[in-house]
């Protein structure tokens, strides 16, 4: 662990940003959906590995990475199995984006365009003349 790792002086259930370093594969934070401010960092060979790590897990709302290389960008950001994908960034939820992950992170999408479909019936209609 490099910082935090306890309980926030505000009490209560806010907890100190933490970042964790040389997590293994098999830690129970590279296979749970944590939502809090942990930064857990990961070792990997090369970027066939990193995405294969970062899909094994049943979850997927959101993912974070940093390139320089746009073909890079495309590459990864398509492989990996996530509703969003943060890129260069840190800050990825705004009112016109699709909110919402896959995998057991959550079916459709909250807010932008495609929030509606929630709320709509789609019916299908087959009439032989």
């Amino acid at each position: 662990m490099v910082c935090g790792g306890k309980a926030h002086e505000r009490g209560g259930n806010f907890f100190q940003p933490t970042i964790l370093v040389d997590v293994p594969a098999n830690a129970k934070v590279s296979k749970e959906e944590t939502f809090g401010p942990l930064a857990p960092l990961f070792r990997f060979k090369d970027e066939a590995d990193v995405i294969a790590q970062a899909n094994d897990t049943e979850f997927g709302l959101a993912a974070y990475f940093y390139a320089r290389d746009l073909s890079r960008v495309f590459r990864v950001g398509e492989a990996l199995e996530y509703g969003i994908i943060g890129i260069n960034t840190g800050i990825i939820s705004n009112e016109v984006a699709p909110f919402g992950g896959i995998k057991a992170s959550g079916l459709g999408r909250e807010g932008s365009k495609y929030g509606i479909e929630d709320y709509l019936e789609i019916k299908y209609m087959c009439i032989g003349l």
